[in-house]
């Protein structure tokens, strides 16, 4: 999927400071609407590739931005964006670190021109890093925050939103410390919880680990991100992170009560609660479109050849069912895999009764 090609909201030229993921990725993105991109980075070979792929063409000293994108690690975000500030005097600052507040009070505290400052954060990423592991359809249809502050221009203003519906993204407006408890709950937290899983399976041994599911890659995915990118964002967001901390703390230390006499009164309902409330919460995550519309699962067994998932697909849509969303498993003992297939509750029973008058096998 492309970014559109009609015309660009976004004025000419942007400067974009770091060409990682994100600095790549929205280089790519505002370069596909016919953007003028430029590039900076303290590394010469990270600049060149991201040129290479499309990103943008490295700044030269006549150049004169109207944006600046700092996407620089967020330790040295504050004074990144407080050089640009100085570097461009006319030019409009944003960043897109993960954390907002501190980077906020840092400038506040260094005296920087706020008024043409304003932090953002787009939320989207991947496991991988690097200009080479950049799209320009990585923030299609994401949440784009965007931290005002008291002093903020409605010239800044305006730029930052241009951005982010230039790359596809949906404008999410936030204080900055709003912002970073929303992001602890559902962003830093998770990943802290699935580092901790993860690690836990250091203790296993090949023949527990052989047993490993679909439910265990699902928990545990994110926790093969960046070690020193998460130690510096944990760091800038450490009171908001800590409070929910706590209060996992508190929820584990009730399940641990339950499972050292699960015969006790009260210890069955306590772990049971557990789960209906874990229930409530994934329900109040919003699903497609950002609504929150319940879908049936159908788990479809794959054969592991070429063509056969494509085959699938095809099938579904001579049904005429919408795939609302799809997940897949693959077993690493078997030569099939499992395609779990999500669709309205009311075109399930069709569809399934439809599969498997064309001979494939559902699990029940």
């Amino acid at each position: 999927m492309g970014i559109s090609q009609e015309l660009a909201r976004t004025p000419s030229p942007v400067l974009v400071v770091g060409t990682g993921l994100l600095g790549a990725s929205i280089g790519l993105a505002l370069a596909q609407r016919g953007v003028d991109v430029l590039l900076s980075d303290v590394s010469p070979s990270a600049l060149a590739l991201a040129a290479d792929y499309g990103a943008g063409r490295p700044v030269t000293v006549t150049d004169r931005p109207v944006l600046v994108v700092v996407a620089v690690p967020p330790e040295l975000t504050a004074d990144v964006v407080a050089e640009q500030l100085r570097r461009h005097p006319d030019a409009v600052v944003t960043d897109v670190a993960s954390v907002k507040f501190q980077i906020l009070a840092r400038l506040e505290a260094a005296g920087a021109d706020l008024d043409r400052y304003l932090g953002s954060h787009p939320m989207a990423g991947r496991e991988r890093g690097g200009p080479i592991a950049a799209r320009a359809d990585l923030f299609q249809g994401q949440p784009w925050v965007i931290a005002e502050h008291p002093r903020m221009t409605p010239r800044a203003l305006e730029l930052v939103e241009r951005v982010a519906l230039d790359v596809g993204a949906v404008p999410v407006h936030l204080d900055p410390a709003e912002h970073d408890r929303a992001v602890a709950l559902v962003s830093h937290v998770p990943q802290v919880v699935a580092t901790l899983l993860a690690g836990r399976l250091l203790d296993g041994t090949p023949s527990q680990l052989a047993l490993a599911g679909g439910g265990l890659r699902d928990t545990t995915r994110i926790a093969a991100s960046d070690p020193g990118l998460w130690l510096q964002i944990l760091a800038a967001n450490a009171p908001a992170v800590g409070d929910i901390l706590q209060a996992l703390r508190d929820d584990l230390d009730r399940v641990l009560g339950a499972l050292a006499d699960v015969d006790a009164p009260g210890a069955r309902r306590t772990l049971t609660e557990v789960f209906l409330h874990g229930n409530e919460g994934v329900r109040r995550i919003p699903g497609k479109h950002g609504t929150d519309a319940t879908y049936t699962d159908l788990v479809v067994f794959v054969a592991d050849r070429p063509g056969e998932l494509a085959r699938l697909f095809q099938e579904i849509g001579e049904i005429g069912v919408n795939i609302e969303d799809l997940r897949l498993e693959h077993s690493p003992r078997a030569q099939f895999g499992l395609a779990e297939v999500s669709v309205l509750p009311e075109r399930a029973e069709e569809l399934a009764r439809a599969l498997g008058e064309r001979g494939w096998q559902l699990s029940r």
